[in-house]
């Protein structure tokens, strides 16, 4: 009997040790509804490794749609179809393992095109296929939320609640916001002026931690594509064409959050990371020129606003100003009675110098400044948005930050097992 519970136990540990430590993974209890938003074929190709991993891990979701969100490069509902084509020849050695992954016919099915481009001043325009199929599956009667994961712009998102307010309350939305804010600060503002209630997770920064050690040449980061990956199938092929082999899946912590733990338990520990509510929304407004002296919040929305010719009321709300900050050049509108703005975000710290020009007759350029501090959502202002109480956030606790990540350590603390157990499917396709 002695020599039998010695071997369980011996067993056991080396099961553990094998496996990296991902028994820890504890699934949710109902396999989650889920909708990915995703910027896919875009300026940064860490969304087709994600995409990757969401195909391989299928069997464990309920998947709705996927659609093609905005992505400010050449991404399309066509790079999409193009990962599934990949997953489907991978497919028969992947069911023999795990039976339940979903059918490429029916992925394609439920792929839709979203916006492309970014949203005007209003924050969005007219319907898309895929801002519709993000009603349609919010209206389907169920006993569980949908989970939409939205690894872009939220641009489709806020067609979607401007088209059928009646959805606010029938989806959850985990975003990776930080430089994705910027690129959709239009479609931001009008979700959190009329749907302060949305149950939603704003990850600005914690997901950072997931690639923070992307040039460690160990076998979870820049090691992952030999060790686990090369000579895996044509995912695998795929997957060591983005980055040198280099995992970076930045937006696999909202897939990461539907794998472990309590979905509907923001606060609580997941291998997607664990968050605090947030009830306010940094925003700063400008009504002079900004100097390096001013201080603003990281992913703070910012107002720029400028003086100049009075225009007719036909032009309010139209683009005609360039804030160039950062490298990079941003639309502005008039407001009118003289007033123009220009609205940014950012997640670059330190001191940006700023222009506003325009080609306007009597528009007078203006140059300046401003400091971004590493704070969110730092001290409080009388223009911050207000936020309901299912809004949730990167954690503030100083020992849940990795290095100057705020709530990294809620993600990093779990990566090693989910890239291991990653692997262990990657060592199926070969």
């Amino acid at each position: 009997m002695r020599k039998n519970i010695f071997f369980t136990i011996l067993t056991a540990a080396l099961l553990v040790g094998v496996c990296g430590g991902a028994a820890a993974r504890k699934k949710p209890a109902q396999k989650p509804r889920i909708l990915i938003s995703t910027d896919i074929g875009g300026t940064d190709p860490d969304d087709n490794q994600s995409m990757a991993h969401f195909l391989m891990y299928s069997d464990e979701f309920d998947t709705e749609g996927i659609v093609s969100s905005p992505s400010y490069g050449s991404g399309s509902k066509e790079e999409i179809l193009r990962m599934i084509d990949l997953y489907e020849e991978d497919l028969p050695k992947l069911r023999k393992h795990a039976p339940g992954l979903a059918s490429p016919d029916y992925l394609r099915s439920i792929t839709k095109q979203g916006r492309k481009g970014p949203a005007p001043l209003c924050g969005y325009t007219t319907a898309t296929e895929g801002s519709d199929w993000i009603v349609e599956c919010a209206r389907r009667e169920s006993g569980r939320p949908l989970y939409v994961l939205v690894w872009g712009g939220l641009d489709d998102i806020a067609q979607a609640l401007h088209d059928a307010p009646d959805i606010a309350g029938r989806i959850r939305v985990y975003w990776i916001g930080g430089p994705n804010k910027k690129w959709s600060v239009n479609s931001y503002v009008y979700i959190v002026e009329n749907f302060p209630n949305l149950w939603m997770i704003e990850n600005n920064v914690a997901y950072r931690a997931f690639i923070a050690d992307g040039k460690n040449k160990d076998k979870y980061n820049g090691g992952f594509y030999d060790h686990f990956v090369k000579g895996a199938g044509a995912l695998g092929a795929d997957f060591g064409s983005y980055l040198g082999g280099r995992p970076k899946m930045g937006d696999t912590p909202a897939l990461l959050y539907m794998m472990d733990g309590d979905p509907a338990d923001p606060e609580g520990e997941s291998w997607g990371g664990r968050f605090q509510r947030c009830r306010r929304s940094p925003r700063v407004v400008f009504n002079r020129t900004a100097t390096e002296r001013d201080t603003v919040q990281n992913y703070a929305v910012i107002e720029f606003h400028v003086k100049g010719p009075v225009l007719g009321d036909e032009m309010k709300g139209k683009p005609c100003i360039t804030l160039t900050i950062a490298r990079q050049s941003w639309e502005g509108y008039y407001m009118g009675g003289g007033d123009y703005m220009a609205r940014y975000s950012t997640y670059t710290l330190g001191t940006l110098p700023y222009t506003i020009t325009s080609d306007i007759e009597g528009f007078a350029a203006q140059s300046g400044a401003v400091t971004i501090e590493n704070s969110w959502p730092g001290r409080p202002r009388p223009t911050d948005y207000k936020l309901g109480r299912q809004w949730y956030t990167d954690h503030g606790d100083p020992a849940l930050f990795h290095t100057f990540l705020q709530g990294g350590a809620t993600i990093y603390k779990w990566r090693n097992e989910a890239m291991e157990e990653w692997g262990r499917r990657w060592a199926w396709l070969k």
